[in-house]
């Protein structure tokens, strides 16, 4: 119990930079004493002590501003930051490692009871703040689910899911949507709000502050995505003219083609290209 006590602080040092003592930690993160108190309430419910595990949940909400059902299952290190307004439902299951941000609901979409209503979360997985999960599911190991995102379908491991509903842009690497390979020594990166470190516990994967990845930039993909796309149109559209002309040749048919098509504008993809650092 001892063990598992230190490793919930010591989780908190290595990927809080903000951190900066144990006493610090252990009377100043809402997060650790809801995980804490979730303990115990889920001990009282799976012993069949329903309300008594209920009103522990009830009090820790009540402390923390974290509601975490006294059903849901929750796995070693995980670490919820800031945490006010973080609600997870009755048959959510958090894997080890995962880190949980404010405003973050693990929630359902069904009304039956009995029934598995709400996500489960892989190992180390990142679930922005605002970000909402929504149905029984699974989220793959390594995942990470971008501010605000809502997620209604299942999520590869390694993948990052943005948008509402949230779009799935899988890892370049197939294997972990983490900004670094596995390391044998932690390291700290002074860019986007990026810090890495070393989980022992969880496959040495690295970590990195509110789903930031310097592998996946997802709003640059999608920009990508409508540059590619904008130029495809206009190669089919500038393709459609020639054909035009040349129908309009060889039928000796006059004023075919309207004066607008011989404007130069033409969409400048390289351009766009260059400022996204393509």
């Amino acid at each position: 119990m001892l063990d598992r006590l230190r490793s919930d602080i010591q989780c908190i040092l290595d990927r809080d930079p903000a951190a900066r003592s144990t006493w610090e930690v252990i009377t100043c993160y809402p997060g650790l004493h809801a995980i804490w108190l979730q303990r115990p309430a889920h001990w009282c419910w799976t012993h069949g002590f329903k309300w008594l595990g209920r009103f522990i949940s009830h009090m820790g909400r009540w402390f923390t501003g974290i509601e975490i059902h006294p059903g849901a299952v929750i796995g070693r290190e995980v670490f919820i930051d800031h945490g006010m307004g973080v609600v997870i439902g009755e048959t959510a299951v958090v894997g080890d490692g995962c880190t949980i941000y404010h405003g973050v609901t693990l929630g359902g979409t069904s009304l039956y009871k009995g029934a598995k209503r709400h996500p489960t979360l892989g190992k180390n997985v990142v679930v922005s703040a605002g970000a909402k999960v929504l149905g029984g599911f699974e989220v793959g190991d390594g995942a990470k689910i971008g501010s605000n995102a809502v997620v209604i379908k299942p999520v590869p491991a390694g993948a990052t899911a943005v948008g509402i509903p949230a779009r799935i842009i899988p890892s370049k690497t197939g294997h972990s949507a983490d900004v670094t390979e596995h390391e044998s020594a932690p390291k700290v990166e002074a860019k986007a709000q990026t810090a890495v470190v070393i989980d022992e516990d969880c496959g040495k994967s690295g970590f990195t502050a509110y789903g930031v990845t310097a592998e996946v930039d997802p709003v640059a993909q999608a920009m990508r995505s409508l540059s590619e796309g904008a130029a495809g149109h206009e190669k089919q559209i500038a393709l459609l003219w020639a054909a035009i002309e040349k129908l309009s040749i060889q039928g000796h048919v006059k004023d075919c083609v309207p004066c607008e098509s011989e404007r130069p504008e033409a969409f400048q993809k390289d351009k766009i290209d260059q400022i996204l650092g393509k």
